[in-house]
C-alpha cells in the first residue's frame, strides 16, 4: 500500500451549459473554497490521473459548478463525468474520534452483532441529521442509519463495522 494513498473527496456528475463548466459533487458537507490557478487532481476509473487548473468555482444547489482550464464546451466537460476527484490522504484534516471518511467505508463489510452478514456499503446518503449506509448483498439492499446507537464497532484494519439494527430492519 502507498505511504500516502489518493482518497475520492467528490466525482463530476456532468456538464453545466455550453462553455465548459462541470458540475461536481464532493462527499462531505463542509462548504469548500476553490482558489483560481488550484490544481484539482483526477483519478479516471482506469486509475489514470490527471490535474487541471481551475479558472473559476461557485456553489450552485448541492454541488459546484467549476471552471477548468483547457476544458472549453460542453462535450470536453461531459467527458469527465463520472471522474473522481482525489487528495492525498496527508492533506486531510484530522479527524475526530469516532468519525471516518466515506473513503473508508465503502467497500467495508457489515455485520449485525450475531454475526449475519448484511452485505458492503455500497453508497452513502447525507440526510442532514445523519449519514444512511446503503448495505447491499447477493439478495438484498438495508438502509443502516449512522448512529451511535446503530453503529456499534467500526474496524479499519479489517474493513468491517457491526450494527445493531432496530426493529424492522
Amino acid at each position: 500500500m502507498s505511504e500516502n494513498p489518493l482518497v475520492p473527496i467528490g466525482q463530476v456528475v456532468g456538464a453545466h451549459g455550453i462553455n465548459g463548466a462541470v458540475k461536481v459533487h464532493f462527499y462531505d458537507i463542509q462548504p469548500r473554497t476553490f482558489t483560481p490557478g488550484e490544481s484539482l487532481r483526477m483519478l479516471t476509473p482506469q486509475g489514470a490521473q490527471t490535474n487541471y487548473l481551475i479558472e473559476w468555482a461557485r456553489s450552485h444547489k448541492q454541488h459546484y459548478l467549476v471552471g477548468l482550464k483547457g476544458v472549453v464546451d460542453r462535450d470536453q466537460a461531459q467527458s469527465l463525468q463520472g471522474i473522481k476527484i482525489v487528495v492525498r490522504r496527508s492533506d486531510l484534516p484530522a479527524l475526530e474520534e469516532d468519525t471516518f471518511y466515506w473513503a473508508d467505508l465503502i467497500g467495508m463489510a457489515v455485520y449485525t452483532l450475531e454475526d449475519r452478514y448484511l452485505g458492503q456499503i455500497k453508497a452513502i446518503i447525507p440526510t442532514g441529521s445523519n449519514d444512511v449506509y446503503v448495505v447491499q448483498n447477493d439478495d438484498s439492499e438495508t438502509l443502516v442509519p449512522a448512529l451511535r446507537r446503530v453503529v456499534q464497532s467500526v474496524d479499519l484494519d479489517t474493513h468491517t463495522m457491526r450494527v445493531d439494527l432496530p426493529e424492522g430492519l
